[in-house]
């Protein structure tokens, strides 16, 4: 069974930092793609970054160099490094994983983690 585990969101005022990761277990096979989405109170969920096999990038307009995300293959864990932060950027984040090549993963998904950025 997969699990993914996400850790490293918390409080942070506006223009600080946080490094989110998300560690994916109990898989015979490794993940193409590897991937972040947020959700804010009353909005639907959006896709922020995604990272697939070649280790190529890509984000959102709302994020673009701000955040950067990264992988571990060894580690099958996926981080999203998150600086310059905005009130808006307060939200849940979760982890997605996906055994396709996508910018877009969906097939399995982590519990999510808060992020709040005071102004």
């Amino acid at each position: 069974q997969v699990q993914l585990v996400e850790s490293g969101g918390g409080l942070v005022q506006a223009g600080g930092s946080l490094r989110l990761s998300c560690a994916a277990s109990g898989s015979s096979f490794s993940f193409n793609a590897m991937g972040w989405y947020r959700q804010a109170p009353g909005k639907q969920r959006e896709w922020v970054a995604g990272i697939f096999s070649l280790d190529l990038p890509n984000y959102a307009d709302s994020v673009k160099g701000r955040f950067t995300i990264s992988r571990d293959n060894a580690k099958n864990t996926v981080y999203l490094q998150m600086n310059s932060l905005k009130p808006e950027d307060t939200a849940v984040y979760y982890c997605a994983v996906d055994r396709g090549r996508t910018w877009y993963p969906n097939d399995y998904w982590g519990q999510g983690t808060q992020v709040t950025v005071s102004s």
